[in-house]
């Protein structure tokens, strides 16, 4: 990143109401100069929506076309990093829990899995549209804004739904680091597992066994991001059986080896992740159980 650019990170808890549908509410501020762009890689997560006031942001999965979009990027339940660009502007971020997609979305979440959306142009996603054409004002004003976010998504959040209370237990099974087999998820929640994988790919985007692997992974980076004098072996799950399953996973989420990720500069996540956990305890988001940052 040009030593012109800088990023500053600020995360608020939602409303208690919602607290089990969203993370955090986030604001991302980029200084650049004109024309400067800063770039970095979103690591797999829950969805999110993310709201622009400028900057061309731009975002890429392997093997698609980049999506920009002038107002709202979508990001649906993600297990693979996504490149993105951005240049000097304002964003806020919503980070969306499973239920919190139930809710606020009611769309199939395996439909948007691993897909980058302007959300502009998506009818999925027709309801932001006000909301992200409304949000930033001609100054800033970052207690307005974020009121704003929190009384929209008190009205489209906040109404419980069908199958409420076996989407809480199961996402709070998955985030247990103890759990690392569907089986182990079974008899956990007492769901059956075909009702999980219906759930699954509903809510959550995935089989509920890439989940458990997504989890176990991101417990590794997580743990890297926050320390990397760990290294990596220091920093690998306990359920891993060895390095080069690690390995493996790592090519798997993030497209390169561990190696070539710690070569490369996080100006933005690394920022985001040392913040992120003095807030919220958690570094990422799909470490957040079913209860929110604020329980």
């Amino acid at each position: 990143m040009s030593p012109d650019c800088s990023v500053s990170v600020r995360f608020y808890a939602p409303p208690e109401a919602l607290r089990r549908c969203i993370t955090t509410f986030y604001l991302v501020e980029f200084n650049a100069p004109e024309g400067a762009r800063v770039s970095d890689q979103l690591h797999p997560e829950w969805a999110n929506l993310r709201f622009f006031s400028s900057g061309d942001p731009e975002g890429q999965l392997p093997d698609s076309s980049i999506v920009s979009s002038p107002r709202l990027i979508v990001t649906g339940p993600s297990s693979r990093a996504v490149p993105f660009t951005v240049g000097h502007t304002r964003m806020w971020g919503v980070g969306l829990l499973p239920l919190g997609w139930a809710r606020c979305v009611g769309q199939p979440a395996a439909g948007f899995a691993d897909a980058v959306i302007d959300g502009m142009q998506s009818p999925a996603f027709s309801r932001f549209h006000a909301l992200a054409s409304t949000l930033f004002g001609s100054a800033a004003n970052p207690a307005a804004e974020h009121a704003q976010l929190s009384s929209f998504f008190m009205q489209i959040g906040s109404a419980p739904i069908a199958d409420e209370d076996r989407i809480v237990a199961i996402h709070a099974a998955m985030v247990n680091p103890e759990i690392d087999s569907v089986a182990e998820l079974v008899a956990l929640t007492g769901i059956s597992q075909r009702t999980i994988e219906r759930l699954a790919k509903r809510v959550f985007g995935f089989p509920p066994k890439l989940l458990l692997r997504r989890q176990r992974f991101m417990r590794s980076l997580s743990q890297y991001m926050l320390d990397p004098s760990l290294k990596w072996i220091g920093a690998i799950d306990g359920h891993y059986h060895d390095q080069a399953q690690f390995v493996r996973d790592f090519k798997r989420f993030m497209g390169m080896t561990p190696r070539e990720y710690a070569a490369m500069e996080h100006p933005i996540l690394g920022a985001m992740v040392q913040a992120r956990a003095r807030f919220a305890g958690s570094a990422v988001q799909t470490l957040d159980g079913p209860e929110g940052v604020g329980a």
